[in-house]
């Protein structure tokens, strides 16, 4: 997805975003006609075409251009965007009920490459001082379950813990967000930890990396494929 295209999508977007959601197309595709989505946008014709051609440039749908309108099907990443707006409106409306996610997934063995860049200095320190603990040199991996990829885009409307991005002789490391998280398996909780979210990643939204001051495999007997649930709670 391009920088421009994101920077493309904006509330006009999001309410035509809105508006194939609530016709169907979170399920597969459905027939939109521009002068439908005019009308329910109060826009023209020309305008509703443009702001499905944002959604689409921007990964948000996939369209199929007919001659009497289009096919127009949401994307996980619109998915993604929709539940982020829908986290926005539980604050505002649901406030004392907005201050947590629950997330599922299996766990998963990483390629190491967690235990590497927390170990480094210039994000060691940073935990110490802002997270009140020295990570276990490695992260626990999860895959989350297809309703937990939507819902952690909630994660957003979270207050988190910053962790600022460094430089060394070599190199410049990116900046992340830590998510306070209780992580649960078989009646057991560890309580002490921190979904880490790099600027810079090579994972996807269906993977969840957390750290905590133990090793989490040993502190919750887990193996690879074990269930478990992250509770995600605001600092």
């Amino acid at each position: 997805m391009s920088e421009s295209a994101l920077t493309a999508v904006g509330y006009d977007e999001l309410a035509a975003l809105k508006f194939v959601a609530l016709e169907g197309g979170r399920t597969g595709p459905v027939k939109v006609s521009c002068s439908g989505l005019a009308d329910r946008l109060d826009a023209s014709a020309q305008t509703a075409s443009r702001r499905l051609q944002r959604l689409d440039e921007a990964g948000y749908v996939d369209r199929d251009v007919v001659s009497d309108g289009q096919w127009v099907a949401i994307t996980e990443d619109g998915e993604v965007a929709l539940h982020r707006e829908y986290a926005d409106y539980r604050r505002i409306f649901e406030e004392e009920d907005a201050d947590s996610v629950e997330l599922t997934g299996t766990v998963t063995s990483g390629m190491g490459e967690g235990r590497h860049y927390i170990s480094l200095p210039g994000y060691m320190e940073q935990f110490e001082d802002r997270l009140g603990y020295e990570p276990f040199a490695g992260t626990l991996n999860v895959e989350l379950d297809e309703e937990s990829v939507r819902t952690r885009a909630a994660m957003a409307s979270l207050d988190a813990v910053p962790i600022d991005g460094w430089e060394d002789e070599d190199r410049t490391f990116g900046p992340a967000t830590c998510y306070a998280a209780t992580v649960r398996h078989d009646g057991e909780a560890f309580d002490t930890s921190h979904i880490i979210v790099p600027e810079r990643t090579h994972h996807d939204e269906s993977k969840a990396e957390i750290i905590a001051p133990e090793k989490l495999r040993d502190e919750l007997d887990l193996d690879d494929g074990d269930e478990v649930t992250i509770v995600v709670e605001a600092v």
